[in-house]
């Protein structure tokens, strides 16, 4: 098998080991990784606001992910829809109070459990793995 074949199947199976061990631990604040990492998107805009397209591309899933996504987050009161100032066809989603509360608790979790999944690296190679993967992002 071909180094760089063999390398993806190590990220993927790494990805998952990841995944699952993360949603785990915000399973107990009621959301998945995702669902934070969506909270986490907003409240890192001026506004704390963004079109769904948009928010679909910083969290990379599909428009029509993130709207599955968002439907329950907004039952729960976490997001709310808010119109577009210019455009009445689009629709833009808002962090709530709620949200940022949900928010401020999981990361916490969220650190933690960081931390525990990559104490077996340095931070010299936490940092160094962390340059690799902003490179395969170009």
């Amino acid at each position: 098998m071909k180094l760089s074949s063999e390398l993806f199947l190590s990220l993927h199976n790494l990805n998952a080991k990841l995944m699952k061990s993360m949603d785990a631990h915000l399973s107990m604040h009621g959301i998945s990784f995702t669902e934070y990492h969506i909270l986490l998107t907003l409240s890192e805009t001026s506004n704390q606001t963004m079109s769904r397209i948009d928010l679909a591309r910083c969290v990379e899933l599909s428009a029509s992910g993130v709207t599955r996504l968002l439907a329950p987050m907004e039952k729960l009161g976490m997001v709310k829809k808010e119109k577009h100032p210019r455009d009445a066809r689009k629709s833009l989603v808002k962090l709530s109070d709620s949200g940022r509360r949900v928010l401020a608790d999981s990361s916490v979790t969220f650190n933690e459990t960081s931390a525990s999944l990559f104490v077996s690296l340095t931070e010299p190679q936490q940092s160094k793995m962390n340059q690799l993967c902003a490179r395969m992002k170009r």
